[in-house]
């Protein structure tokens, strides 16, 4: 559609807009109550073809902290599709009554589709392993508070690199930081596949690391990044059941770590960290689920052209 701006993939925001967005994340995190009339009488639809409890939450926190209104489903056997309407037809009527849409659904490519039949932006909220950029935001918000910066930063990611978008969504944004260094942390049938490997850090120059133990690694990074062994992803019970707890970040394993290191996970967590770390100060999981309301009531507000 002409003149609609929607977000499908990080990579579509330039670095110079990552920071503008940064920026005000941070100036809603000072003052929130500034912000709390920007979007009076607008109206966001979250369109959730797949559970979730945060994304779809922080969207409906954020456009409510915003002053607008929300409408929309959280699964899709409560919407059309369960009658077989398609995504197009769905975004296209549900342009008719809101002014942005957030869309999650497990087919890679559908917020695409959606983007290309919608009158309004449309953010992409997760398509299956392929994307999420708003966790994206989330995440680098969360490094720029914890770090004050995005270049010369050791980043480590560990448990499941292969189905994990949240993974491979901030591997792109990263590599487009000076100094950036990668540590990659999985059992070998979780590795991080090899197209991005080839197309985001060897096509950047950056330099990465592959191994199995994480304790070996700890004493270099600035920034730890763990996910959890996602049961959904995977063909087989055996296999998930096999590998689930492969990596489980625990006190002990933060011995070596740097006294300013920051633990981030997208969470739901299962087990993969320990909740004695919950205590550590090096903990910003939590944090990083705040800061997930304000990047997305920036880029809320960015999407609908409000100052």
């Amino acid at each position: 559609m002409e003149n609609v701006r929607s977000l499908i993939d990080i990579l579509e925001l330039s670095t110079q807009e990552i920071d503008e967005l940064v920026d005000v994340g941070t100036r809603i995190i000072r003052d929130p109550a500034a912000y709390a009339h920007k979007c009076d009488g607008k109206i966001l639809a979250t369109l959730f073809f797949e559970p979730s409890t945060r994304t779809r939450l922080s969207f409906e926190s954020a456009m409510l902290s915003l002053g607008g209104q929300v409408l929309g489903f959280s699964e899709a056997s409560s919407s059309s599709a369960a009658k077989g309407e398609s995504v197009a037809d769905t975004v296209r009527t549900v342009s008719c009554y809101s002014d942005i849409i957030a869309m999650r659904h497990p087919k890679e490519g559908a917020p695409l589709v959606a983007a290309q039949h919608s009158m309004v932006p449309v953010i992409n909220a997760g398509d299956g392993g392929h994307n999420h950029p708003t966790q994206t935001l989330t995440d680098l918000l969360t490094i720029h508070h914890e770090k004050g910066r995005f270049e010369d930063l050791t980043v480590g990611f560990c448990g499941d690199l292969k189905f994990g978008r949240t993974v491979h969504s901030l591997i792109s944004a990263m590599s487009r930081y000076r100094g950036t260094r990668i540590v990659l942390v999985s059992p070998d049938e979780l590795k991080l596949p090899s197209y991005v490997k080839k197309e985001v850090l060897q096509k950047n120059g950056i330099p990465y690391v592959q191994t199995t133990s994480l304790e070996s690694v700890m004493p270099e990074l600035d920034i730890l990044y763990m996910t959890r062994v996602q049961r959904e992803r995977f063909f087989n019970e055996e296999d998930y059941l096999r590998l689930k707890d492969s990596y489980i970040l625990t006190p002990e394993k933060l011995v070596g770590a740097k006294e300013d290191l920051s633990i981030l996970h997208p969470l739901p967590r299962v087990n993969e960290i320990s909740v004695a770390v919950d205590k550590d100060p090096r903990a910003a999981y939590f944090k990083q689920v705040r800061y997930g309301r304000y990047i997305r009531m920036a880029l809320i507000m960015k999407l609908l052209g409000i100052q």
